[in-house]
């Protein structure tokens, strides 16, 4: 059960967000950071791209990582020509499944869909590369065609097939059953691929894995075409700590991953992001802030320190006088019960006034007012 493989697609599914373009150096940098954190794979973007990527992804091939790098590909032999070019000794090839999609992209010719994975396949074996197969809309695809193509592709050399939910329209009770019937007539392992359309590509991805998968695609920060995908921070912890999976993935650098693919992505990440954000370990609300206080464990899955982080009490609107004095505290202040309701009810009128919490430059400045005034 702890045999879960992360196979991570920051760097060629999270680039195809719209208005995301990654530098060379940025895409070292994020590679770098992603072995050194334990990520079994890497998918390190589409060679078929042209001369720039190429280059790129040869650059990461030749840091020698621990972690196998895969490259993506249509099933198209020139493609897979262009990931042998760079280095790559694992290649992904895509193929459409789906009614909707092979009528978009083939014309309906289903007959030439297996054809070109088959030569495809057939190629890629020949030249001793590593298989993975990718169902493209999955999840839409008739399933009797589905498990024939999956057959197929298993006979003719496929290593592993990657269940893709490209639109995500899937929730995890049916991704559960769909995925089961797969691993179940399968020898090669299944991939998950969610997407987040719904909000659900972390819990999509969690069910497939239930149900047998024994890899998952990830991008930092959720990053990705539309909603995004599942999220590499939220995929791993939520193994961690609600399957006990020891992935082997050293938590305490996911802030420090998650804070540089929002910088070479250009997107920030929101404060109330999962496991990743600001506010993740921020108490404001005077019940949960005196709970953390007596005990953390009352208002807080699990420690801060797990990802990178620091817990956070913040003095605002909602606070409640146990949390002012333990701030005040921490900064030599004691005041009495009345003193501190009076601190307390600047503080909420302020906050309402900003619209936010108060800085501790804010408080402190806040308190000095006030004790002028009873002073006078």
């Amino acid at each position: 059960m702890n045999k879960v493989l992360i196979n991570d697609t920051t760097l060629r599914d999270g680039e195809q967000a719209a208005g995301v373009a990654f530098s060379v150096e940025e895409k070292i940098a994020i590679a770098l950071i992603l072995d050194a954190i334990g990520v079994h794979e890497i998918e390190v973007g589409i060679p078929a791209m042209g001369k720039a990527e190429q280059q790129a992804i040869a650059n990461i091939v030749n840091l020698d990582l621990q972690a196998h790098l895969l490259g993506w590909n249509r099933a198209v032999i020139s493609d897979i020509q262009a990931s042998i070019t760079c280095g790559l000794q694992r290649v992904h090839i895509s193929i459409p499944v789906s009614a909707i999609q092979i009528a978009a992209k083939f014309q309906g010719r289903w007959q030439l869909v297996l054809q070109k994975l088959q030569d495809s396949i057939s190629f890629a074996v020949d030249q001793g590369l590593f298989v993975s197969i990718g169902g493209e809309d999955s999840s839409r695809a008739e399933e009797s065609f589905l498990l024939d193509i999956v057959s197929a592709a298993q006979e003719w050399g496929a290593s592993r097939f990657r269940f893709c939910d490209t639109v995500g329209i899937l929730d995890p009770f049916a991704t559960y059953t769909k995925v089961k019937q797969l691993v179940a007539s399968l020898t090669i392992p299944v991939e998950m691929h969610t997407h987040n359309d719904f909000g659900l590509a972390t819990a999509n991805a969690l069910a497939g894995i239930k149900a047998g998968a024994l890899s998952v695609n990830t991008t930092v920060n959720g990053l990705g075409e539309r909603a995004g995908n599942a999220a590499l921070e939220e995929v791993v912890m939520a193994l961690k700590h609600l399957y006990h999976y020891d992935l082997g993935i050293d938590t305490k650098r996911l802030l420090e991953i998650s804070q540089l693919v929002a910088s070479a992505s250009g997107y920030a990440v929101p404060p109330w992001k999962a496991i990743v954000g600001e506010n993740t370990f921020a108490h404001e609300s005077g019940i949960h802030a005196h709970g953390v206080l007596q005990n953390p464990q009352t208002y807080e899955p699990y420690a801060p320190e797990e990802v990178g982080r620091e817990r956070r009490l913040v003095v605002g609107k909602h606070s409640g006088r146990h949390l002012l004095s333990s701030v005040l505290e921490q900064h030599g202040i004691v005041l009495n019960q009345e003193e501190t309701q009076s601190i307390l009810d600047a503080v909420r009128q302020e906050s309402v006034e900003k619209k936010r919490s108060l800085t501790p430059q804010e408080l402190l400045h806040l308190v000095q007012i006030q004790q002028h005034s009873w002073a006078s």
